[in-house]
């Protein structure tokens, strides 16, 4: 009963999945063609921010209540109570953290003071995610599939609808429109929140449940913490991202111009295409996380090497062949896309290396099942070193933004290749 449970649940995750990934390329196509080349670059700039600021504000609190909640060890009631406590404290916080530095994150960090409002509007949407982020960590953990995928799929479609229709009021001002599109944010995740009530069981807070628990504190902060660390590795790397791009690339005698436009080129047209398999690669890694975990309890290294072998094989065939595809066939899938021929040769430079980066999500999460989120953590805090450190370097040659191309390639090969060493170490050692 639990193998079917099991199953029907990832059933639907990968149907749900496919069908999101579907409106977010949609909704990344249209949004491309509404704000064009400089406004893709700007977007680009501070969705860093936005993204660290999601992973404060979250405190990895959602895969302490899945796995909380899971064990049926504790009070539902008080964990949501509590994390909703935790969760809107913070998003209160960095409002007023927006509220006084807000200016001079645009200004100084960023060097484009046209991002002030977008970047304030980032707090007033983190409350709605936060409330949305926990009722989903509650159907995650009973293997409640249905009311995460419609919201899912709704959260995109209300989106793309938004941003298709009402962008063109906000043509006259770049600023105005790139706060706009942050703030459709708010209605889409609480479409997400209406949903998960309209699916909710029916239970009242008592004052039992109001009242202060350490061992429930305790338990939430146990998990949260050591999660939320290695998300805000991964998370300042990318904010540190375009601040670093931008000063060193400055001083090398590269305009404002030109890094907006290049750096919106990268993001908005060719990481997208070239990323789009991952949502393969992420249903296998998602199917084979259960297998990997049973079996490495039991010590069945063989039964391990032989699914982690299947799960690569599969995912680098999907590569390769995605690879071909994307070399021959680029230039043509741009213009459909977004109408420009811009990125070809940032495509073309990075696919061969992209073919390991298909197989990264195998790998990790072959390292999650095996209980090694430390490794995890050890690999993001190694690749944000790799980025930065590689970022001043290779930016400050004469390789222009090709330089974010050779930093990322390292990125990746690094993780394969470390993973892949520690991932043997371990099947030898329980062998």
């Amino acid at each position: 009963m639990k193998k079917s449970k099991f199953i029907h649940a990832s059933i639907i995750l990968i149907i749900g999945g496919f069908f999101t990934k579907i409106l977010g390329m949609l909704v990344k196509i249209v949004l491309t063609r509404e704000i064009g080349t400089k406004g893709m670059g700007l977007y680009a700039m501070m969705s860093p921010t936005f993204l660290l600021l999601i992973s404060i504000s979250g405190m990895g609190l959602t895969t302490a209540l899945n796995v909380l909640i899971s064990s049926k060890k504790y009070n539902i009631k008080k964990l949501m109570f509590y994390a909703l406590i935790i969760s809107l404290s913070l998003d209160l916080f960095i409002i007023i953290f927006l509220f006084l530095f807000a200016h001079s994150i645009a200004s100084n960090l960023l060097n484009n003071p046209i991002l002030y409002y977008p970047i304030l509007s980032m707090g007033f949407i983190l409350p709605f995610i936060s409330v949305s982020n926990i009722f989903r960590s509650y159907y995650f953990a009973n293997e409640r599939m249905y009311p995460h995928v419609i919201s899912n799929v709704l959260e995109d479609l209300i989106k793309l609808l938004l941003i298709l229709f009402f962008t063109k009021y906000f043509s006259d001002n770049i600023g105005r429109m790139l706060t706009f599109i942050l703030l459709t944010n708010i209605l889409s995740e609480l479409s997400s929140i209406l949903i998960f009530l309209h699916y909710f069981p029916n239970f009242s807070l008592t004052k039992e449940d109001l009242k202060p628990d350490q061992r429930h504190f305790k338990a939430i902060f146990d998990i949260a913490i050591p999660t939320v660390i290695s998300r805000l590795i991964g998370s300042v790397t990318y904010f540190l991202e375009p601040i670093i791009l931008t000063f060193v690339l400055l001083k090398g005698g590269f305009s404002n111009d030109y890094i907006v436009s290049e750096y919106g080129i990268i993001n908005g047209y060719v990481m997208p295409i070239i990323m789009l398999p991952s949502f393969f690669t992420g249903a296998i890694s998602q199917a084979l996380i259960p297998n990997i975990s049973k079996n490495y309890a039991k010590g069945n290294m063989m039964e391990v090497k032989r699914k982690l072998k299947q799960a690569l094989t599969i995912s680098l065939l999907i590569g390769l062949s995605y690879s071909v595809v994307i070399f021959f066939g680029g230039k043509t899938l741009l213009n459909v896309l977004y109408k420009t021929n811009e990125g070809v040769n940032y495509l073309k430079l990075l696919l061969p290396v992209f073919i390991f980066y298909y197989l990264e999500q195998p790998l990790l999460s072959t390292l999650g099942a095996m209980n090694k989120a430390k490794i995890n953590m050890h690999i993001s805090f190694i690749n944000m070193l790799i980025r930065t450190i590689g970022l001043a370097i290779f930016l400050y040659l004469p390789f222009g933004m090709a330089g974010l191309l050779i930093v990322l390639s390292l990125n990746i090969i690094f993780t394969c290749f470390y993973a892949g060493y520690k991932i043997n170490t371990f099947i030898l050692k329980k062998a």
